[in-house]
């Protein structure tokens, strides 16, 4: 089922974009950027946002009492109403990725320009007046604004697919609630970046942390899990247990994505090498490490973390004295940790088989991806 609803969600997105480009096209020709741009930048991706709604609705949406789904049991109106609320996800992922790589500075996303690049292009290329870089910055802005409300409109059209009244509210309340908390956690990140200077050493692990759960951890595990689990009807018991589940593999999700940050193949992240160095973000890997350094190396790792200049020797640096930290060791032993607390959790919970499975075999692809 994964590779068929990768595949729905994909159609579903192109679809909405090809309903979206006569009116927006049809205000200005020039408009036609941010069709191409947001086609461009929701045809690739790993879904796991899309994936862990299905499989939340999967979960808890059982025709069976031993819960074994029956997938010709499935109506082709539920699927269409995952389909829409998950291709909504994407939007929204998109939008955020958009506006956080002009927070960071980021200039390439997947390999590719950032979208605020491609703008920043667009004006040099067509001889315009005025700053390149802020008419980028602007472009990318809209756009991001743009995908925040079509990611709404895709919401809404699936969850009108949805029956019950109550679940569509749960649905829409998951949402709403999921929207909020990668707003202010994406400023909790920001703020890191500025204020660790002035806060407390012993608080800086604790701080780092508390990034994870409310900009990445929440918004790319637990609350797709959750909004598909209400839209399905979950009970509080399903529900908690989607819970219970999902936190503790989103922080292993975000704590696996700030090693390829600093340690990941540019190749395959799509991404220069150690990036998140250059962004200077203030991570769980980048507490530890401070922690297990001596005076003379946290001040030479502060000094150099931030500089959007860096070059690779200094990376290459930084990355050994990361590692001599001891700080990779101990990040891996956090994942592991949280990943056996979203197994656990799994085990003997009122879901349905198959989404029990699938979701331990995308627990296993969260956590060894190295991109």
């Amino acid at each position: 089922m994964s590779t068929r609803l990768v595949d729905l969600v994909q159609s579903s997105i192109d679809d909405f974009l090809d309903e979206q480009s006569p009116s927006i096209v049809g205000v200005a020709p020039e408009l036609g950027a941010f069709i191409d741009y947001s086609r461009s930048l929701l045809s690739g991706g790993k879904r796991f946002r899309s994936l862990f709604c299905y499989w939340g609705w999967n979960a808890v949406s059982s025709v069976s009492d031993s819960f074994d789904p029956l997938d010709d049991a499935i109506s082709p109106e539920d699927i269409s109403s995952v389909v829409k609320v998950a291709a909504g996800l994407e939007f929204f992922h998109a939008a955020a990725l958009v506006h956080d790589d002009i927070m960071d500075s980021s200039d390439t996303r997947r390999g590719m320009p950032a979208v605020h690049k491609s703008f920043e292009s667009l004006h040099i290329d067509s001889g315009w007046s005025g700053s390149a870089s802020q008419f980028g910055m602007s472009g990318g802005l809209l756009l991001g604004d743009l995908l925040l409300g079509w990611s709404d409109e895709l919401i809404d059209a699936g969850l009108r697919l949805v029956h019950d009244p109550a679940a569509r509210l749960a649905a829409r309340a998951e949402f709403t609630a999921m929207r909020t908390e990668v707003t202010v956690g994406q400023y909790l990140d920001i703020l890191e970046e500025r204020s660790w200077l002035g806060q407390p050493e012993s608080e800086h692990l604790a701080r780092a942390h508390r990034v994870i759960v409310f900009k990445s951890a929440k918004y790319s595990v637990e609350a797709p899990l959750l909004i598909g689990g209400a839209m399905g009807g979950g009970s509080l018991s399903q529900l908690g247990a989607l819970r219970a589940f999902g936190l503790p593999l989103g922080i292993a999700y975000q704590l696996r994505d700030d090693m390829l940050g600093v340690f990941g193949d540019p190749a395959v992240t799509g991404k220069p090498a150690g990036d998140d160095l250059r962004e200077g973000k203030r991570t769980v890997l980048i507490a530890l490490a401070r922690a297990g350094l001596p005076t003379t190396a946290v001040r030479l790792l502060d000094e150099l973390l931030g500089d959007p200049d860096l070059e690779v020797d200094q990376i290459r640096m930084l990355q050994s004295t990361i590692r001599e930290s001891g700080a990779i060791d101990k990040v891996e032993r956090m994942i592991a940790h949280n990943v056996e607390l979203a197994r656990t959790a799994l085990v003997d919970a009122p879901l349905s088989r198959e989404a029990r499975e699938q979701l331990g075999t995308l627990t296993d692809t969260v956590i060894n991806r190295t991109a």
